[in-house]
């Protein structure tokens, strides 16, 4: 019990396999629920069970690492988060708690215990949250996170026809495979110091057959760039990416736009990119929504470009 003796409202644990239609009905209807208070419109349009690909994605590739806040009333799941773990950080999946269930703390409490398992593991908890937002934004300010970069979400209509490439010279992209990803993962190590050779490797071997992987190579064969997306009812966006340069994250875009043929993904940006997002707007791309990264350790340095996303969350 609490120092007034007043039963908890809530216990912590982690997800259990069967609840996972249960977690996904929650981020369905309490994620639409804040949009569509604020005037946005629905983020998923679909059915509830279309947000099962947060708890199969999450779960495949870091089993266990799902909290769920169980009303002790009822026994009611009224909360959750994901959160990863990879050598250079963790980051801070979807966070979603009941709007109806009338208990308050649910998303601190959630945060507050994924904030000691970092801490534990001596490891930066990061995350990319809607600058739309100020109740989440105030609340992981409060939990000692600082932002370090801002992004632009857009959005873009494919045409059935595909979108036509711009080659530049020097630069061709293709499809990833299996053995690049220890390139990738070097790469990305040298662009902003992060280190997931498990996503990466998730995205080339496609077991679920709903991931994209292109990668930019120069003329000596060597890999400058990498991006992902994902092609489901519950979740189309591209991403995580990374490029040396706005030029090559320009090409990789197109390239993965064009597995969306028909559809309208939404891909994430460094607003202070001028080039490729000037670039993206004589495409046609226009701004659905803005983000901002944020760490509770030292921010990672960007040098390059970086393109996160929220399946699976890249912080």
């Amino acid at each position: 019990m609490s120092p007034d003796h007043t039963p908890p409202l809530f216990t912590l644990r982690p997800m259990s396999p069967n609840e996972a239609p249960q977690v996904a009905r929650l981020i369905f209807d309490s994620t639409n629920h804040w949009y569509e208070s604020r005037g946005f419109g629905k983020i998923f349009s679909g059915a509830p069970e279309d947000c099962l690909v947060f708890t199969d994605v999450y779960e495949s590739l870091d089993p266990g690492n799902c909290l769920v806040a169980v009303s002790q009333a009822d026994e009611s799941i009224i909360g959750s988060c994901f959160y990863r773990e990879r050598k250079t950080h963790m980051s801070l999946g979807i966070m979603n708690a009941d709007p109806q269930c009338g208990v308050k703390g649910v998303a601190k409490a959630l945060l507050a215990k994924i904030i000691a398992l970092s801490v534990e593991r001596s490891l930066p908890l990061r995350l990319v949250s809607s600058a739309f937002n100020l109740d989440s934004f105030s609340l992981y300010t409060k939990q000692g996170f600082a932002p370090y970069a801002f992004f632009q979400d857009m959005i873009l209509s494919v045409p059935d026809s595909g979108i036509p490439e711009d080659p530049i010279p020097g630069i061709q992209t293709r499809a990833g495979v299996p053995t690049d990803v220890e390139t990738i993962d070097r790469l990305e190590k040298k662009i902003w110091q992060t280190s997931r050779q498990k996503d990466w490797r998730r995205f080339a071997e496609n077991p679920d057959g709903i991931w994209s992987l292109s990668v930019a190579v120069d003329n000596t064969g060597k890999i400058v760039g990498a991006l992902a997306s994902i092609n489901h009812p519950g979740s189309n966006l591209l991403g995580p990416g990374i490029a040396t340069n706005a030029s090559v994250a320009k090409q990789l875009i197109l390239r993965e736009l064009n597995q969306h043929r028909g559809r309208s993904p939404v891909f994430l940006v460094p607003s202070d990119n001028r080039e490729l997002v000037q670039s993206l707007y004589t495409l046609g791309a226009r701004n659905c929504e803005l983000h901002v990264a944020q760490t509770t350790g030292e921010p990672p340095r960007i040098n390059g470009v970086v393109m996160p996303t929220f399946m699976p969350e890249t912080g």
